[in-house]
């Protein structure tokens, strides 16, 4: 078993990681001062397939638990779904020491988070997520939210975790294009962190792909590894938790002008990761050389350069309404000089973006 601790004073947890993890949960449930009942909210996906099964779980640890479940999909990362379940959670008499269980992808984790941050002011929250995208980005760092027609993740809080377990063998009823869009958020890792982690994937795309049994165990611990140093420095984004966002403003900008359904969030993360990398290119921060390695690895592990069904004038008012623009200004963040290090920049002319986000269409 792998753990990865994340460093957060009183708000600490730890991130387990096995293929069977169900052992760690009953002993979890059983040491943890929860009240008897639980809720577990999930998708119509993940749901009939694990379900039951974590249910089980939580009764062996002494936890009677009900299972919320909601459409598959990032719709479902609404207003109305987080007063449903709000409205479920009164319905069934969940007290502030009842824990709400994650299990899914990230949007499950996402809305389940949002929904334990704000049931009677926090209630215990519990990660499983099932998906390689989710174990590697959304379950860990305490980021917590739903999304306005507006744009994405607005309404929201920083609400950290009791645990994060992430069953590696679940993974193995992912689809192969949800195991491409976790990549996208790995790739990312190497990229504003560390090159030998990027080198790794470059080097081993096969076992990359294939989510060979070794490969899967590092690449999602060594995510997680950098992602908890990171939010250890920085829990509330004040400055270097926005590294986290490479690739993520033009990104978002995608997934809105696309309707939340043409592309997932790291395919986009993917598109969006190349835009970034042109603006580095074109402001003299970084070599050709090394824009062209992180396109041709975002291609071989088999994500989009481009975007389809997009155009540059919504594409570049979407970016407005990111919730990381400060007074009309957008935070970028660029490479800077090599593959492993990142730098903020609010000041990218207008021309220069959508001179990026064209080679991006």
């Amino acid at each position: 078993m792998n753990i990865v601790p994340v460093e957060l004073g009183e708000n600490s947890y730890n991130i387990y990681i096995d293929n069977d993890l169900g052992h760690k949960i009953v002993e979890f449930c059983k040491n943890s001062d929860f009240s008897q009942r639980a809720l577990i909210i999930t998708d119509g996906n993940v749901g009939p397939l694990y379900g039951e099964k974590l249910k089980e779980l939580l009764s062996e640890g002494g936890l009677v638990a009900n299972i919320a479940q909601i459409p598959v999909g990032e719709k479902s990362k609404s207003l109305n779904n987080f007063e449903s379940l709000l409205t479920r959670c009164i319905e069934l008499g969940l007290d502030r020491k009842s824990p709400i269980f994650a299990l899914g992808g990230g949007v499950v984790g996402d809305l389940a988070g949002f929904v334990a941050a704000s049931y009677m002011r926090g209630v215990p929250f519990i990660q499983v997520p099932t998906s390689l995208l989710a174990q590697v980005d959304s379950s860990v760092g305490g980021k917590v939210a739903v999304n306005h027609p507006l744009g994405k993740n607005l309404i929201g809080a920083f609400y950290q975790p009791k645990a994060v377990f992430m069953n590696l063998a679940w993974l193995k009823t992912l689809p192969k294009r949800e195991i491409y869009t976790g990549l996208g958020e790995i790739i990312k890792y190497g990229i504003i962190y560390d090159k030998e982690f990027f080198a790794f994937l470059e080097e081993n795309v096969e076992k990359v792909l294939s989510l060979d049994s070794e490969a899967a165990a590092y690449m999602t611990a060594r995510s997680c590894a950098i992602k908890a140093a990171v939010v250890g420095q920085d829990e509330k984004e004040a400055g270097l938790r926005a590294i986290l966002n490479f690739g993520h403003t033009m990104g978002h900008a995608v997934e809105k002008n696309t309707g939340y359904s043409r592309y997932n969030h790291g395919e986009a993360v993917a598109i969006g990761m190349v835009c970034a990398a042109r603006i580095s290119l074109a402001l003299g921060l970084v070599g050709e050389s090394q824009v062209n390695r992180v396109e041709a690895l975002i291609n071989k592990l088999r994500l989009p350069v481009k975007a389809e069904g997009c155009d540059i004038d919504t594409l570049y008012g979407a970016i407005f309404h990111d919730k990381k623009t400060i007074n009309g200004q957008v935070k970028w963040v660029l490479m800077d000089g090599e593959i492993g290090k990142v730098t903020l920049k609010k000041d990218v002319p207008e021309n220069i973006v959508k001179d990026a986000m064209n080679y991006c269409l």
